[in-house]
C-alpha cells in the first residue's frame, strides 16, 4: 500500500530552497469519522481514498505524471521521452538542480522507502536508495551516491551470507559510477535464480513488483482496464459486471461474452491496423513459446466494437467480444454503440472488483461522467473498499465529492499554484472545519485555494 509520495523539481513542482520536496500522504489525519475508510494494522493507519482538487494548470496532472514517470523509469530503467525538459521551469537555475522522486510503501507487515535523484536536463542519475523503516530506525538495503562512486549494500543486515553479499557487491560495483542506470531494475533483470521468498534479498523483487503489479497510473487518454477480469471471468463475474453497470443507470440489463470469427474483428479495420495487430499476435505467440506463461490476452477497440484476443500454448487463438442487452433482450449492442459515459464506467468497473493491495492513481476521474454518477461511483468504491486493502487516488474538479457525508476531511487534497508559478500540495486536514460546514461552497469561494483566479476575460480597448 502507498504511504507517501514525494517529488521535487519536476514540471510545476519546484526545487525548493529549503531542500524539502512536495509530499502527498495517505496517512490518516485528525479525522475521527468514517473509520472504515482507513486501513489499520495496529502500527499504521492508511487512507483508502484521496481526491485531489485544483484549478486547470495548477499541477494535478503533473502530480499524476510524476508518479507515472517514476514507475516508467523503474520498470524500463530508462527515463521517458522528453525527460530533459521536465524540470521545473519557474527558475532557470532548476535546469542544473536534481529532481527527486520517492515512495514510501507497505509490503506485507514491513515498511520501505525507495527513491532516486536525477539531473533531468542531462539524463543522469545522482543517487538511489532503498531503506527499511522499522521502530524509528532506518535499515539501509542499498544506497548509491553515484557522483562519488559510493555504494552501501545491506549495511545494517546481519543475516546475509558472505557468498550472497559478495554477489551483490559485484552487481553494485558494475554500476557504481554509471549515471545512466538504476540498481533496482538491474537487480530484476535475468536474476530469477537469486530470489527465494524468505530471503532478505527478495525485497529487491518485491519493491520492483509493487511498481509493476500494484501501482496503476491512469491518464485521461488511456483506458483504465485491459479487461482481464472479463476475459477469464466465469458467468457469475460477467453477471456482476452487468449488475454494476445497470446500477449506475446505464439502462444495461445484461451483457454477454461471445465468441466471434476473425472476419468480425478485422472486417472494417484499415489494412495498416490489421498488419500491426497481426504482428502483435505473432510477438505474443513467440513469448508463449519462450516462457510458457498462462493464457495471454489482447484488446482491440475499433469502429465495429471491442474484441478480446486470447492466445494460449500451441498458438491457439480465440476471439471474443462483449455485447450488452438493454430492455429488449432480442437486441445486442456493441461497446461502440454505448455512450461515452457507459464506456468510461466499463473501464472503471475493474476498480470496484479490484484484488488486494492495488493502488490506482487516476487523472480526471470525472471525465465523461455526470456529477451524480461520479459521486455514486466513489460511494460504491468506499463501500466495497471496507473489506479490501485497496487505494484509489484521483484528481477531479467535481466539488460534489467535498461532502463530509461521503468523505473524511483528510481524504480531500488541494494543489495550488503560487505566485512564482510553482505548485503546493496540501490536505484539507490542515484546516479546522466544522463537520456541518458546506465545504464545497467554501472551496468554490476560494477559501482553501485550488481554484482559478481570473483576470479580465474581454478587456475593453480604449478609443
Amino acid at each position: 500500500m502507498l504511504i507517501r509520495f514525494n517529488v521535487k523539481n519536476f514540471m510545476i513542482f519546484s526545487a525548493r530552497n529549503d531542500g524539502k520536496s512536495e509530499e502527498f500522504s495517505m496517512l490518516a489525519g485528525k479525522a475521527r469519522k468514517k473509520k472504515d475508510h482507513v486501513f489499520d494494522d495496529g502500527n499504521i493507519k492508511l487512507l483508502k481514498f484521496a481526491a485531489i482538487y485544483g484549478a486547470n494548470a495548477s499541477g494535478k496532472s503533473s502530480f499524476v505524471r510524476a508518479m507515472g514517470v517514476m514507475k516508467h523509469t523503474v520498470l524500463s530503467n530508462n527515463l521517458p521521452a522528453g525527460y530533459s525538459s521536465m524540470y521545473c521551469k519557474n527558475d532557470s537555475e532548476n535546469k542544473r538542480k536534481p529532481s527527486y522522486f520517492e515512495v514510501e510503501i507497505k509490503l506485507k507487515d514491513r515498511y520501505y522507502t525507495y527513491g532516486f535523484e536525477v539531473l533531468l536536463s542531462e539524463g543522469q542519475f545522482i543517487s538511489e536508495w532503498l531503506v527499511e523503516l522499522k521502530n524509528d530506525e532506518e535499515k539501509v538495503i542499498f544506497s548509491r551516491d553515484i557522483l562519488n562512486g559510493e555504494t552501501e549494500i545491506f549495511k545494517d543486515f546481519e543475516n546475509i551470507s558472505e557468498e550472497l553479499r559478495s554477489r551483490l557487491t559485484i552487481y553494485a560495483e558494475d554500476v557504481q559510477k554509471d549515471p545512466t542506470t538504476l540498481f533496482l531494475p538491474i537487480m530484476n533483470r535475468n536474476k530469477d535464480n537469486l530470489y527465494v521468498e524468505d530471503s532478505p534479498i527478495y525485497i529487491y523483487r518485491a519493491v520492483y513488483e509493487w511498481f509493476a503489479k500494484n501501482l496503476e497510473i491512469i491518464y485521461p487518454q488511456y483506458p483504465i482496464s485491459y479487461y482481464g477480469y472479463l476475459i477469464k471471468a466465469d458467468n457469475d463475474k460477467v453477471k456482476e459486471v452487468c449488475r454494476l453497470l445497470g446500477a449506475f443507470g446505464t439502462g444495461i440489463t445484461d451483457c454477454q461474452m461471445l465468441k466471434v470469427n476473425i472476419e468480425d474483428v478485422f472486417g472494417n479495420m484499415p489494412p495498416e491496423e490489421i498488419r500491426r495487430v497481426k504482428i502483435a499476435i505473432e510477438k505474443v505467440s513467440q513469448e508463449i513459446k519462450d516462457k510458457h506463461p498462462e493464457e495471454v490476452s489482447m484488446i482491440i477497440k475499433g469502429s465495429n466494437g471491442m474484441f478480446f484476443i486470447l492466445i494460449s500454448e500451441g498458438e491457439k487463438i480465440e476471439f471474443r467480444t462483449v455485447k450488452f442487452v438493454h430492455n429488449d433482450k432480442s437486441e445486442l449492442f456493441n461497446m461502440n454503440e454505448e455512450s461515452d459515459g457507459t464506456q468510461r464506467l466499463f473501464d472503471l468497473i475493474e476498480i470496484l472488483l479490484a484484488a488486494e493491495d492495488k493502488v490506482y492513481v487516476i487523472d480526471e476521474l470525472d471525465r465523461c461522467l455526470h456529477p451524480s454518477l461520479t459521486y455514486r461511483f466513489v460511494k460504491e468504491y468506499l463501500a466495497l473498499a471496507k473489506n479490501r486493502n485497496v487505494q484509489l487516488v484521483v484528481t477531479t474538479h467535481e466539488s460534489r465529492l467535498m461532502d463530509f457525508d461521503l468523505l473524511r476531511q483528510d481524504e480531500i487534497w488541494m494543489i495550488n499554484k503560487s505566485e512564482n508559478g510553482a505548485a503546493d500540495i496540501y490536505s484539507l486536514d490542515e484546516y479546522n472545519i466544522r463537520f456541518d460546514k458546506k465545504v464545497d461552497k467554501a472551496y468554490l469561494e476560494g477559501r482553501y485555494g485550488g481554484i482559478p483566479l481570473f483576470s479580465t476575460l474581454f478587456p475593453v480597448e480604449e478609443a
